[in-house]
Formats: structure tokens, C-alpha cells, sequence
């Protein structure tokens, strides 16, 4: 999902709009998911539309999971830190508290009094100075930590706030992609129910290129990204799974991410970060290892290895496979 001077209210507000508006974008995308099952003739548009509409859930879960991380150790830092200044305060207090006690066992006596039956009456003098001195400055510190505790206190409730507004937004995500997952088994009943030469078409078309894509063949990977190549390869086969980055399923962002990390390198969560986590680069210079991020709104993403091919995780129902890199719109190239 920096300075610990002061958890900025508006980091968190900011943080919060960026998920919150993901999962607002899922929502509304969500509920236009028509109820009725679609007629054999319309089936395979209607399950291109859920994969696309699922697969934005997905990333809009993911977006939300990780800010919720985030604020979880905001929230761990703000906690250690109120600890460590109460130990602060209570060490002050208790060199406070001898002070007073020893100026209540000497105190006892008027100050003139003490004075006139001192040894040293400059001795006595400067004690006294030195001591007035003294615990002047450890209640201006006493009242300095005091005001800080309490703003940390507040600091500490906006954050388990936000917190918890992040965590019912993403059980409202993780409901919606529940009602696509039925939509989806629907779907994949409506295809199951259609002639093998109807449903072996959808296959086809699924994974088809566009034109002038297909010799694609860009220069050799760099070495993390050979790492990276050889990491997705080793994923080959393995399931869809929402909202998993591995080992044993993945999403199409979780794919990458995993695949990344096996190479050293630590990407972002979700598509639409992972088109910032590097260069972007024109398709025509694409080379094994690159991240194609697709769609308009990047909610899909693979690695391409190249001769025209990437390695994604699809969709429900599709493992980890080999595609033509151009089966659908590519909206960027992001070399790592």
C-alpha cells in the first residue's frame, strides 16, 4: 500500500484516494457485468468482456492489498516510535521524581533558614542555581514530549483508520470478484455446452496475433532479464490464481512480479505500476525479458521472449502459457 517527524494526514489521504479509486473504477466496471447469461451466439464476446472486466477486479484487489501493507508498517513505525519516546518520558519522569524528592528532604527547611545554616553559603547558592536551572529544562522537555505524544496518538488513529477503511474496501473487491468468478463459471458452462468446432473457434481466436507482429524478434535479454526469462518459463503450466505472485499460481502482475524477483529485482504489484517500473521502449525493439503491458487502462501484462511471443498467466480456467505478443492491444513496452 519517509520522515517519522509526523505521519502526514495527507499521505495517508492520498494514499487511500489512489486505492480507493481503483477499487471505485472496479466497482462501477463490475456492476455493469449483465445478470442474465449471454445466448450461444453472443457467448464468447461475453467471456472476452468477463476475463477483461475480472482481470481490472484483480488489479484493482491487488493495488488495494499492497497500499494496506504499506500502512501496516506505517502504522508498526508509529507505534515503535510513541514506545520508544514513553520510555523517554517515563526515564524523565523518574529523574523528575528523585529531584523533587530530594528537594522535599532538603526543602523541608525555608530556604533562608537553609541558607543562614549553610557551611558554603555560595556553595549553597550555586547548588540552588544549577537546580532551578535544571529542572526548568526537564519540564519545558516533560511538556515538549507530552504535546508530541498526543499528536502521535492522533497520528497513530488516523493511520489504523485509513487502515481499516483500505481493509473493508478490499473485502467489497474481493465480494465483487467472487460475483465474477460465478459469471465466469457461467460463461465457461455456456462454452463447455457448444459444438467442439464452435468452442475449439474461442480457443483459436483467444490466442491469435495481430498482423505484422508476428516476427517480432528483438536482441538478446540483459542478465536479470534472462533471469527473469528463465523464471516465467519455469512457471509454464501453472494456474491462474487470483491475486497470487507464486510459486505454485499467479495473476498476469503476480506472474511478472514473481518472475522478477527470482532475478534479483523487486517490481511493483500491480500492471499499471509495473508499466512505470522501468523504460518504456517501442514495441519494434521489444527484447526477451521486456514487460507488454496491454489495454488502455494496463490491466493485463506479460513477458515477452521473444520471435513474436509472450509468457502470461490469462485468465481463470487458462494456465501459464505461451501467446502471440499481439493478442491483444498492446499498449506499451517496459524494459526492467
Amino acid at each position: 500500500m519517509g520522515s517519522h517527524r509526523r505521519l502526514a494526514t495527507s499521505g495517508f489521504d492520498r494514499g487511500a484516494s489512489v486505492a480507493v479509486g481503483f477499487l471505485s473504477v472496479a466497482a462501477a466496471t463490475l456492476g455493469a457485468v449483465p445478470v442474465d447469461a449471454a445466448p450461444y451466439d453472443d457467448t464468447r464476446a461475453k467471456v472476452d468482456r468477463l476475463y477483461e472486466q475480472a482481470e481490472k477486479a484483480t488489479e484493482a484487489y491487488n493495488a488495494a492489498d499492497e497500499r494496506a501493507d504499506e500502512l501496516r508498517a506505517e502504522v508498526g513505525t508509529a507505534r515503535d516510535r510513541v514506545a520508544r519516546q514513553q520510555q523517554r518520558i517515563n526515564s524523565l519522569r523518574e529523574s523528575l521524581g528523585s529531584l523533587a524528592g530530594a528537594q522535599y528532604r532538603s526543602g523541608g527547611i525555608d530556604p533562608s533558614l537553609a541558607l543562614l545554616l549553610s557551611d558554603d553559603p555560595g556553595d549553597y547558592l550555586d547548588h540552588a542555581s544549577r537546580l532551578d536551572r535544571l529542572t526548568a529544562h526537564q519540564a519545558g522537555e516533560l511538556r515538549e514530549l507530552q504535546d508530541a505524544m498526543r499528536e502521535l496518538a492522533q497520528d497513530r488513529e488516523e493511520a489504523a483508520g485509513k487502515l481499516r477503511e483500505l481493509e473493508r474496501s478490499r473485502k467489497a473487491v474481493a465480494a465483487h470478484k467472487k460475483t465474477v468468478e460465478r459469471k465466469l463459471a457461467t460463461a465457461r458452462r455456456l462454452l463447455d455446452s457448444l459444438p467442439d468446432d464452435e468452442r475449439d473457434a474461442y480457443g483459436r481466436a483467444s490466442r491469435s496475433g495481430r498482423d505484422g507482429m508476428a516476427g517480432l524478434d528483438g536482441a538478446a535479454a540483459s542478465g536479470r532479464g534472462s533471469a527473469a526469462v528463465a523464471a516465467a518459463r519455469s512457471a509454464l503450466g501453472k494456474p491462474y490464481v487470483w491475486g497470487a505472485n507464486g510459486p505454485s499460481g499467479f495473476d498476469c502482475s503476480g506472474l511478472m512480479q514473481w518472475s522478477y524477483a527470482q532475478a534479483g529485482v523487486a517490481l511493483p504489484r500491480t500492471s499499471q505500476a509495473q508499466r512505470h517500473a522501468g523504460r518504456q521502449v517501442p514495441l519494434s525493439e521489444a527484447r526477451p525479458g521486456d514487460l507488454v503491458v496491454y489495454r488502455g487502462d494496463a490491466s493485463h501484462v506479460g513477458m515477452y521472449m521473444g520471435n513474436g511471443q509472450v509468457i502470461h498467466a490469462p485468465y481463470p480456467g487458462a494456465p501459464v502459457r505461451y501467446d502471440p505478443v499481439g493478442m491483444m492491444p498492446v499498449s506499451s513496452v517496459t524494459r526492467v
